[in-house]
């Protein structure tokens, strides 16, 4: 084979002999349209600035700046030595309070230039616990918002993973932070760091109206932010039959807020500890994301869950437990419902739980969101009396047997079960035993007594209260 020579090709190169007719296109350069919606789009540089404004400030506010400066100080001036040791005990003070949450940090300037908000823009921070309740109340008002004022813009900025569920109920832009708990060793000070900055860029870009937070506890990378914004309108939304006793939220971190949502709960809410926070108050009914022309209709309900129309089907929702162990509580329920024939068991599997490790014959496992959307299928539940669990039972008028949980940290849930049993419409095993178990089971397998059960729940049926607060802010909004 003969061996070829390798040929060089020389190309002329256009460089710096570009037509006069030749333009380039910046692709990323904001168009009109983004422009009218967003405003002027803060510079890289303004926001270098603003990032170095909030480092100047934690530096200011940190431990060690504060005692250096006040040792300084009395070098400079050696007649403030006598009282060092005072003012180094009322540091020690203010930074134990506010390590604690009860006094919120010196305020140095570090607010973010672009104060101009967008009238309809709204930015919301539902927190993610062990269940869906902070995400679920805050996508119920969003969802209203949207439907009653299409051009509302609704910003997520949240710490629940699923963040798909937007898509499907809203198509909701939205912004996902992991709880510091989802880090491997990160401590509370690096994710607030983290968190406020995140949510400075939010503010800056999207330049909202409103911000509102579902959360049991402010996070003080949050209070830092939303301090340096006072052209915006800030919500606490704070739901739940609350346990006495319990560590009261300090007043420092409430008062940066100038509302405060509170949900109503099955019994009377004592709203006396509301009244030395700064913040006004509104209240509403209990918060639900569907409305009953949501759910779907018992017929097509079965065929989704593959489950035969004529037989009695028993939602349970327990969330933790051994679903294996046969001496756990719903190890103990499954056990009971499948001595009877033609019982068919939904077990509602949560979507950020691990997954259930079970299987039978007339046993299904749902892992959708939300279930309240089947509720139709159902004959009778067994459920947590959660908030949402609860509310979702009594307004849709679903049979329920609820096991209190007695062990969360503020949820108050055997006083807010009690309040529907005692008007018929549900049932309460407070003691979780096998027999205790059967007995309920078996009262609620009667079809008579579950038709009076519906009709006493509609006694407990209100307004849904995720409209409530919708109109009422379509409202301050149109008014201001």
């Amino acid at each position: 084979m003969e061996k070829g020579g390798r040929r060089t090709v020389i190309r002329k190169s256009p460089k710096n002999k570009l037509s006069k007719n030749v333009t380039k296109t910046i692709k990323s350069k904001v168009s009109k349209s983004t422009n009218r919606k967003y405003g002027k789009v803060p510079k890289k540089s303004t926001l270098v600035v603003e990032r170095l404004k909030r480092d100047l400030r934690r530096t200011k506010t940190s431990a060690s700046y504060r005692i250096g400066n006040t040792i300084v100080n009395c070098l400079i001036k050696p007649w403030k030595l006598i009282l060092l040791p005072f003012k180094l005990i009322q540091i020690s003070w203010d930074l134990a309070n506010e390590r604690l949450g009860i006094k919120n940090p010196p305020n140095y300037d570090s607010t973010v230039e672009n104060k101009g908000v967008n009238k309809k823009t709204i930015v919301v921070f539902p927190t993610n616990g062990v269940g869906f309740g902070h995400f679920t109340r805050i996508l119920a008002i969003a969802k209203r918002m949207k439907k009653i004022d299409e051009e509302m813009e609704i910003i997520f900025f949240t710490t629940m993973p699923t963040l798909h569920i937007l898509k499907e109920q809203g198509k909701f832009v939205a912004y996902h932070i992991p709880g510091r708990k989802k880090f491997e060793d990160m401590d509370a000070k690096t994710w607030n760091t983290l968190t406020e900055e995140f949510m400075e860029n939010i503010f800056s870009i999207h330049r909202p109206n409103y911000f509102i937070y579902d959360g049991a506890f402010p996070y003080r990378g949050m209070l830092n932010s939303i301090s340096n914004h006072n052209e915006m309108t800030k919500f606490w939304l704070r739901r739940g039959t609350l346990k006495k006793n319990i560590t009261k939220t300090p007043n420092e971190g409430i008062n940066l807020f100038d509302y405060i949502i509170r949900p109503k709960d099955s019994i009377e809410l004592d709203l006396s500890s509301e009244e030395e926070y700064n913040p006004d108050l509104i209240t509403c009914n209990p918060i639900l994301l569907l409305d009953k022309d949501e759910l779907m209709n018992r017929r097509d309900a079965c065929a989704r869950l593959g489950v035969p129309e004529n037989a009695v089907i028993v939602y349970v929702q327990l969330g933790a437990g051994n679903i294996n162990d046969i001496n756990s509580e719903i190890g103990m329920t499954i056990d009971v419902l499948k001595r009877y024939e033609d019982i068919y068991v939904v077990l509602g599997e949560s979507m950020i739980g691990a997954r259930l490790n079970v299987s039978g014959e007339r046993i299904r496992i749902i892992r959708d969101y939300p279930n309240s959307r089947f509720f139709r299928a159902f004959d009778f539940s067994i459920m947590a009396a959660g908030y949402n669990s609860f509310h979702e039972a009594v307004q849709f008028s679903l049979p329920t047997i609820f096991y209190p949980n007695m062990n969360t940290g503020q949820d108050d849930q055997l006083k807010r079960a009690k309040v529907a049993e005692d008007v018929g419409a549900m049932l309460i095993v407070r003691n979780r035993t096998e027999n205790n178990i059967a007995d309920a089971i078996e009262k609620l397998y009667d079809e008579d007594l579950r038709k009076v059960m519906k009709n006493k729940a509609a006694l407990l049926h209100t307004e849904n209260g995720a409209e409530q607060i919708a109109k009422y802010l379509i409202d301050m909004i149109n008014e201001n």
